[in-house]
């Protein structure tokens, strides 16, 4: 999967490349086992506006997302970056061009977008958007007809498609009408499996960072329709994300601290830009980690709904083993990213599914990653318990998480972990590597979206966890510094 400093080139020619290696060309039309998986990363398709996204190579890769769709209406939706409105009117005309309907969603979540492709009955759903990337960044972000993104076999015979250049021949042209019910609908789905009246009761005050991004268009409205007193930050929708940029973390998340402690909030919450993670800050100022905020939603659902599945990715906590396990319930693991967790929740019927970046997801709305979904649950566990979100947290048992990135390309990244390998005899290779060291772990594994890798670390102390990383940081640049 490439990163966006490896995304691919699409000139006039339509010469597919990597580095140096070229891999099409539009003359050949010839393409290898190899050349797939490498429009699609992590999370869908990335990279810089007309760049690495050409309107040529948009319009290219939507007759491809029609051609396997093959017929609509298919819903569009985009973010508040400068470029997707351009971007969203060319998936339109070209999905019109092959015969395919559309609806045009306008500005909204990503959630929201997937919640209504399969509420409203579309069959499938498109939207436009770099979630937390940079502003000069966009990207497109496919839903399945059931509301939940399309699955990495589907995204490759996109890609065959795409190669191919095999488009589906429309024997009229298709429309394109707007679609003005997705964040109605999307809020009045979220609220139904809350309870409301307790929400209500409890009279919450709730501080939403909404990062300049698209759950601007949705928040808000389902803090009312719950009754809280909702204090803005960062409200206006701007694809520059002038407040504090498009991804919530700890460092940029001090205004959403203050701003708690000085209303005397109940919870505050940050946004990413697109709307499906979520992080938030307990009523003492505290910044949570996704981690941690995951764990404690998930031990309030299976209270509720003993026996049931979670699912999550290899670089979260080992604690929800151990919390699945006061309910007899069963945790299944997977590759990171939130394709992984969703497409595996569905055959599951999981109930829960989460990744440590606060993508939570729960699997009686949609399985998809949902900020607002997440929001709602934690007024409800709040508004349930009668306890604080500080006091929530301190039932859990102790354990510390914490993670890091350092820039390199794929094939360093490769190299470092062959190193790693050479140096352990316990580890997990299923995503990057899991090196297992008793109670604690450290994952390496190169970003799907981005020219840097991660490192992950847990242990049973602050201390200790800091003692890990360090000692692991140094090992991984020493590394670097030999394979130069």
């Amino acid at each position: 999967m490439a990163t966006p400093a490896m995304m691919l080139k699409f000139h006039t020619n339509l010469l597919l490349t990597i580095g140096n290696q070229t891999l099409i060309t539009h003359k050949s039309k010839q393409f290898t086992k190899n050349s797939l998986a490498r429009l699609f990363g992590t999370n869908g398709i990335r990279g810089v506006f007309l760049e690495d996204l050409t309107l040529e190579f948009v319009h290219d890769i939507s007759l491809a997302i029609g051609t396997f769709f093959r017929r609509g209406p298919i819903l569009i939706g985009h973010d508040g970056r400068d470029s997707s409105p351009v971007l969203a009117k060319i998936v339109c005309s070209s999905l019109n061009s092959i015969g395919i309907d559309c609806k045009m969603g306008g500005l909204v979540p990503t959630p929201a977008l997937e919640f209504a492709t399969r509420n409203l009955g579309y069959s499938g759903g498109i939207m436009i958007t770099a979630s937390h990337n940079p502003p000069k960044y966009n990207g497109i972000k496919l839903a399945a007809s059931d509301g939940v993104e399309v699955s990495r076999e589907d995204e490759l015979r996109i890609e065959k498609i795409y190669f191919a250049k095999k488009w589906k021949k429309g024997y009229k042209i298709g429309r394109t009408d707007r679609e003005p019910q997705i964040i109605s609908s999307y809020v009045k789905g979220i609220v139904s499996h809350v309870n409301s009246k307790k929400i209500k009761a409890r009279k919450f005050k709730v501080v939403l960072d909404l990062g300049n991004g698209a759950q601007a268009a949705a928040a808000p409205i389902l803090c009312k329709e719950l009754g809280c007193k909702t204090f803005l930050l960062n409200e206006k929708i701007d694809g520059q994300f002038p407040g504090r940029g498009s991804e919530p973390t700890p460092s940029n998340l001090s205004k959403l601290s203050s701003t708690v402690l000085n209303h005397k909030a109940d919870l505050g919450i940050a946004f990413d830009g697109d709307g499906d993670r979520s992080i938030f800050c307990d009523e003492k100022g505290q910044i949570l980690t996704g981690d941690r905020s995951a764990l404690v939603l998930t031990n309030h659902l299976l209270q509720k709904n003993p026996g049931s599945k979670v699912v999550t990715c290899l670089n979260s906590s080992n604690l929800t083993e151990q919390i699945a396990s006061m309910t007899s319930s069963k945790v299944i693991r997977t590759k990171v990213g939130s394709v992984e967790v969703s497409r595996r929740m569905v055959p599951e019927k999981a109930l829960v599914g989460f990744e440590e970046n606060g993508g939570f997801m729960y699997g009686k709305h949609n399985q998809v990653r949902d900020g607002s979904m997440t929001l709602a649950l934690a007024l409800d566990m709040l508004a349930s318990s009668g306890r604080s979100m500080s006091e929530e947290m301190d039932l859990l048992p102790k354990s510390y998480t914490t993670k890091d990135k350092f820039s390199c390309t794929r094939e360093q990244a490769r190299k470092v972990i062959s190193e790693l390998k050479k140096e352990h005899k316990r580890y997990d290779t299923t995503d990057g590597i899991k090196i297992l060291l008793g109670k604690e772990w450290i994952m390496v594994r190169p970003s799907g979206t981005e020219p840097i890798a991660r490192i992950y670390g847990e242990s049973d102390s602050q201390e200790n966890l800091e003692l890990l990383m360090s000692r692991y940081t140094k090992k991984i640049k020493s590394i670097l510094e030999r394979i130069h």
